[in-house]
């Protein structure tokens, strides 16, 4: 995980439309940056669900929410259409943006060691400053603690 006071890498990822976006778009904003392993899934969907209910109350703080996963800009379409998510999925097949990161981990699962993302949410200031990072994620509880550290 990267440390909190270190400037955000920089980034430039297709969202589920094709359309591509930059770290630098969002100057002036405060970027909610959140990893999550898989589209579709249960942790997942609750963790989206929760950030796209909330959506109004960060736009009305002046943030924007962008999740990223490894799933294909296809993959992302889906999700979003399936539960009508009001914000940004960002594609990363090829893991430049986890990797940079840090979410790209050891994980154990049941014993079984693999890698994968391991959940991860960054607030990200209106210069490109981190300044929340939490890896002990709980998916249904993550937009709320995020709308609240915007408060």
């Amino acid at each position: 995980m990267l440390e909190v006071g270190t400037k955000a890498p920089s980034f430039e990822l297709p969202d589920q439309n094709g359309e591509m976006h930059r770290l630098e778009d969002y100057r002036g904003k405060k970027v909610i940056l959140y990893f999550y392993p898989k589209d579709n899934t249960s942790g997942c969907t609750k963790q989206a669900c929760g950030f796209s209910e909330r959506y109004p109350q960060f736009t009305e703080k002046g943030a924007v929410v962008l999740g990223v996963s490894k799933d294909t800009v296809a993959s992302h379409k889906k999700f979003e259409e399936k539960y009508g998510l009001a914000f940004t999925l960002l594609a990363d097949p090829e893991r430049k943006v986890i990797e940079a990161y840090d979410v790209w981990k050891e994980k154990k699962n049941y014993g079984k060691v693999s890698m994968g993302v391991v959940r991860t949410t960054y607030l990200i200031d209106e210069e490109g400053v981190i300044i929340k990072a939490n890896d002990k994620v709980k998916a249904a509880d993550d937009p709320e603690k995020m709308l609240n550290e915007l408060s």
